[in-house]
């Protein structure tokens, strides 16, 4: 069973999200919060598998909530309109395992619910190339040598696809492997730069200029 936080200020939303991931048979929704200090609150002391972070919220936003609860080891997909919301990057820098839109589907809100609860980084592909083009306009390449030395000529390659938004099979199709050895790859990668999950690759891969936006 995945127990879920849902963190956000607008009760019918809350409801909403309650209503749509009890109906699935593995998960559960185990506390709500109305703020980033309540979510806090309620996430350490039920330690659930995840917190669902809206961002915008009063007293504490999400984005700060999700620093926290990172450092406690907690997972956090943000949930956040993104229109209105410039702080979506910020999250992901502050830890969260990945962010969706809140005019996602329910079947695919719950699956990214699975997913990021599985340790998976998700990043909703609609938003994506929005995320960059802001990101590559605030935030030009800072490249860190001395990290990117780690990695094998491979695992170079593998970051660069990784960042270029495709899944394993698709990267052992570019590279004439199998799946397997691409998966040992990410993993060595991730661990050689210290990075979480594929999210944290791909903020690192632009943030180092090892990708750029449009190429």
């Amino acid at each position: 069973m995945i127990r879920v936080v849902l963190a956000d200020d607008q009760a019918m939303v809350r409801t909403g999200l309650r209503t749509i991931l009890c109906a699935e048979p593995d998960l559960t929704v185990a506390g709500e919060a109305v703020d980033g200090e309540q979510a806090i609150e309620v996430a350490c002391r039920v330690r659930p598998d995840l917190v669902l972070m809206d961002v915008r919220m009063p007293r504490m936003d999400g984005i700060r909530a999700t620093g926290r609860l990172a450092r406690e080891g907690l997972t956090v997909l943000v949930m956040t309109t993104f229109d209105l919301d410039e702080y979506v990057f910020g999250a992901l820098r502050a830890g969260a395992g990945g962010f969706i839109l809140k005019d996602v589907e329910p079947d695919d809100l719950v699956e990214a619910v699975r997913t990021v609860a599985g340790g998976h980084g998700l990043v909703a592909p609609q938003v994506t190339r929005r995320l960059i083009a802001e990101f590559a306009r605030t935030s030009p390449p800072r490249p860190d040598r001395r990290r990117m030395s780690r990695l094998t000529d491979r695992e170079r390659e593998t970051l660069v696809l990784v960042a270029r938004g495709l899944s394993n099979n698709e990267i052992a199709e570019h590279m004439m492997v199998g799946p397997a050895t691409v998966k040992t790859h990410v993993g060595s990668l991730l661990a050689k730069l210290g990075l979480r999950d594929r999210v944290q690759a791909v903020v690192f891969a632009y943030e180092h200029g090892v990708v750029l936006p449009g190429h």
